[in-house]
């Protein structure tokens, strides 16, 4: 009897451990995405040059420089939250473009074996955003973010006034209220 009190009080120690390391994780995670935002806020787009589904160059920094609300949204054809997002985004986005002239950027960061997947994949959808290719991940790099989804808002001015790291549902009525916001 002895022994099941040992075994269900390490059970418990053990557990208790287990939901504090997973408290540190969330919290964490809020923290991250509090510091990309603070870091990137009121910054303009770096000066990185990524291709287009034809393979034309295209500088990203030129983006800022639309005199539009761009938002910037980092996907790959192997992220479910990320295809998500665009499916549901892509139900609002003739709206958007309508009431408050938005372009939404598409930027793949699929590697070189799969960026022949993200046109027909776009295309299999009827997305019809703007899409580019950031296979090298050159622009990831400069934007210092690690998984996708993620996306970038960026005023009419070209200065980045917020970021956000992952999807859930409902996220683009949040995007939604940032972007009528910025037209006015």
């Amino acid at each position: 009897m002895q022994n099941n009190f040992k075994i269900i009080k390490t059970i418990t120690e053990n557990t208790k451990d287990i939901i504090l390391l997973l408290l540190i994780v969330i919290l964490s995670s809020f923290s991250l995405h509090a510091q990309v935002k603070n870091l990137f806020t009121g910054k303009q787009l770096p000066d990185v040059t990524i291709q287009d589904l034809d393979g034309k160059k295209v500088n990203i920094a030129d983006y800022s420089k639309k005199e539009k609300i761009i938002v910037l949204n980092f996907w790959a054809t192997w992220c479910a939250p990320c295809k998500q997002e665009l499916t549901n985004i892509h139900d609002l986005y003739e709206d958007w473009q309508k009431q408050y002239n938005v372009e939404l950027v598409a930027v793949s960061i699929d590697d070189s074996r799969n960026i022949s997947k993200v046109k027909s994949y776009a295309n299999g959808n009827g997305w019809n955003y703007t899409f580019l290719l950031d296979s090298n991940q050159d622009l990831r790099r400069a934007l210092n973010f690690q998984t996708p989804p993620f996306t970038v808002l960026i005023d009419k001015e070209g200065n980045i006034v917020s970021t956000h790291i992952g999807y859930k549902n409902g996220d683009e009525y949040i995007l939604e209220d940032k972007i009528k916001e910025l037209s006015k």
